[in-house]
């Protein structure tokens, strides 16, 4: 007969038994808003407001805040403690200047844009009406469905903050499953465009390698692409430049001319692109030792003639 432990562990309280520590509202029900708000309440917090004016913004609010009403922004200030401001960049100086002209601002309120361009000072006007400011960016593409929950679980947030708020910011990106990394208020733009040239552009350069491995025929090009593309983002990651290979990388100039005139017959906007990238690549190559210079001279002809062309 086995006897209970003496200390047996509790169970973890479940999150909906839990008090609610801020009411969230959202204004901007894009895919970014609704994720961290569903975070933030798997969390313990309570999501009370969102706002948004597309078919699509009302969809995912529905999807993602179940019996969170939607309403216009000023109520959503109005009814939280902690507002998320998830709005494209250029929108948010006007935004926030438009909330502190209606008063619709509470002093001791929580004010957090996504943005990963700013920093707290787009928020400055909300400061001086008393508001507390956060900048919150997760460092994540986002689907607008609920799958992106699941990916805050180790993301990475440019935190940019007061240093009486850091703890609260710290707290708040925990919570959602992030990871704080503290971003200086004049980094934010070249944090922002690293992130961009690093996550954008390669949607662009894979939806194009897809396009031309069609065009060349292949029935399955994505199941092509995974492991390679998979493979070498894993090294890039490891290793940066190190882990450079292909014909620009081995100074195969024959080989990058022969891809210029294909690309020129089938896909001509690919090539300014490729040759950017290529000379990008070449660069970096002979700075770290893997091109050698006696090579390099002929391809960097090849690119030359290439952009000439392009003209």
């Amino acid at each position: 007969m086995s006897l209970p432990s003496p200390n047996p562990r509790p169970e973890p309280p479940d999150p909906k038994d839990r008090p609610a520590r801020l009411t969230v509202g959202v204004v901007g029900a894009g895919r970014v808003g609704p994720a961290l708000a569903a975070s933030l309440q798997l969390a313990g917090h309570r999501p009370v407001a969102v706002s948004g004016v597309s078919d699509a913004s009302v969809r995912r609010a529905a999807a993602l805040l179940p019996d969170v009403p939607l309403v216009p922004p000023a109520e959503v200030l109005a009814r939280a403690d902690l507002v998320l401001l998830t709005v494209p960049d250029d929108a948010l100086p006007g935004l926030v200047e438009g909330f502190v002209e209606t008063g619709s601002i509470r002093p001791g309120q929580l004010l957090a844009h996504t943005s990963g361009r700013y920093g707290v000072k787009v928020l400055d006007p909300a400061l001086r009406a008393g508001a507390l400011p956060l900048a919150l960016h997760p460092a994540m593409t986002f689907t607008g469905t609920a799958v992106d929950v699941q990916r805050l679980a180790g993301c990475s947030f440019g935190v940019t903050a007061p240093e009486e708020l850091r703890l609260a910011a710290e707290a708040l990106v925990i919570e959602m499953g992030g990871e704080p990394e503290w971003i200086a208020e004049e980094m934010r733009p070249l944090y922002h465009a690293a992130l961009a040239l690093g996550a954008n552009h390669l949607v662009t350069l894979v939806a194009e390698a897809l396009d031309l491995l069609r065009e060349a025929g292949v029935a399955a090009p994505d199941r092509m692409l995974g492991p390679l593309l998979g493979a070498a983002l894993d090294n890039a990651l490891r290793s940066g430049d190190a882990a450079l290979t292909g014909p620009v990388a081995r100074g195969d100039a024959g080989t990058v001319a022969a891809h210029v005139t294909e690309l020129r017959k089938h896909a001509p906007g690919t090539v300014p692109g490729y040759l950017a990238m290529a000379r990008a690549t070449a660069d970096r190559a002979l700075a770290h030792g893997l091109l050698k210079p006696e090579l390099a001279e002929d391809l960097l002809g090849v690119l030359a003639t290439g952009a000439e062309e392009t003209r």
